[in-house]
């Protein structure tokens, strides 16, 4: 027991700059306490003591504004960070290595008895702050729920979900993170650098129209000067006056509202 305390301190200093010492962290921290008792409410329930069970999570709940349902199995070294209203259900299994912000619901979109209602997150899984995770399905390891998403369908190993309904995005080397992060393979809040498929397409957009303009203008230019050469010919046909021989797209503009 102590020494799986130990590695849920160690696993929270690691994650969490403001996390000065291991005493702070064992007297401070909610998403610690509610671990904690968790297990004791997760003993109390699979030896069938199911009304003490709940009473212990209720008391949880009253005591760190975290509610993790006594069935709900929890892997090692998970860190729910600050913790308040984050909602685990009966059928709800998170893997090791995984983190948690405040907010989060892992719940369930059926109500038939004894079915698997509520998600299964795999190893080192990261659901940003008020991300809701929906349905008895998958999410894979190292996969990254970001802030805000709403995720009723599996999540591929290594991918992200951003948006409401959540948007997968397949997993890619990311080179901004920040370096400490990097290190540690974490990723706060779920987030980082060019998730947003909406905002990655709109900037494919953008680039593919102003490339268009570009060689468009140039086509232009150089009918401009074969007319020039063939003004004095009999028949010979001018530049229109609406062709667009310079360019007008504002390409940066447009990927300043995008970003």
């Amino acid at each position: 027991m102590f020494d799986r305390l130990r590695d849920d301190i160690a696993c929270i200093r690691e994650r969490d700059p403001a996390a000065r010492s291991a005493w702070e962290v064992l007297t401070c921290y909610p998403g610690l306490h509610a671990l904690v008792m968790h297990r004791w409410a997760h003993a109390c329930w699979r030896a069938g003591l199911h009304w003490l069970g709940r009473f212990v999570s209720h008391v949880a709940r009253w005591l760190t504004g975290i509610e993790i349902h006594p069935a709900a199995r929890i892997g090692q070294r998970v860190f729910i960070d600050h913790g308040m209203g984050v909602v685990i259900g009966e059928t709800a299994e998170v893997g090791d290595e995984c983190t948690i912000y405040q907010g989060v619901t892992l719940g369930g979109t059926t109500l038939v008895r004894g079915a698997k209602r509520h998600p299964t997150l795999g190893k080192g899984v990261i659901v940003g702050a008020t991300a809701q995770v929906l349905g008895g399905f998958t999410v894979g390891d190292g996969a990254r729920i970001g802030s805000g998403a709403v995720v009723v369908r599996a999540v591929p190993p290594g991918a992200t979900a951003v948006g409401n309904p959540a948007r997968i995005i397949e997993a890619e080397a990311d080179l901004q993170r920040e370096a400490a992060a990097a290190r540690m393979g974490f990723s706060a809040y779920g987030v980082t650098q060019g998730d947003d498929p909406v905002s990655l397409a709109m900037k494919g957009l953008i680039g593919n129209a102003a490339s268009h303009e570009h060689q468009i203008a140039l086509l232009w230019q150089a009918i401009e000067k074969l007319s020039a050469v063939a003004r004095e010919l009999p028949g010979a046909a001018c530049v229109p006056e609406d062709a667009h021989t310079r360019e007008s797209f504002d390409a940066e503009q447009l990927q300043q509202y995008v970003k």
